[in-house]
């Protein structure tokens, strides 16, 4: 069976409809989960020991700013979840090892803090 050219570049138009929608779809769910101004508490720590770390011969401060050093991320760990943080790492450094109350925009499981304080 042949297809004129017609056919096909309807064929083509329905196809590239059907992604324009898939697309909008998807644009739709990523802004029902996009960022979120959030207030977090929980221990400051970094993405490669999460909760339990892996140096225990020094404290859970010195282990999470060596592992930061190496090339991880600071991270808040808030029960069993564990947040990836971005921004405010001097902050984050200060208070590594420590409970905080910290706010920032939450994506999932990311966070682009805006503030760092000692929880109370």
């Amino acid at each position: 069976m042949k297809i004129s050219f017609v056919s096909q570049a309807s064929w083509f138009a329905a196809i590239a409809l059907a992604a324009a929608f898939a697309l909008a779809g998807h644009s739709a769910v990523a802004q029902s989960e996009s960022s979120k101004t959030q207030t977090l508490t929980g221990t400051v720590s970094d993405t490669h020991c999460g909760a339990k770390h892996a140096m225990t011969n020094v404290s859970a401060a010195e282990c999470t700013r060596m592992c930061v050093k190496t090339g991880s991320k600071y991270a808040l760990v808030v029960g069993d979840k564990v947040y990836t943080l971005t921004g405010h790492e001097k902050d984050l450094d200060k208070y590594a090892g420590q409970t905080v109350s910290l706010q920032g925009a939450v994506t999932g499981e990311n966070v682009k803090v805006t503030s760092v304080s000692p929880a109370s």
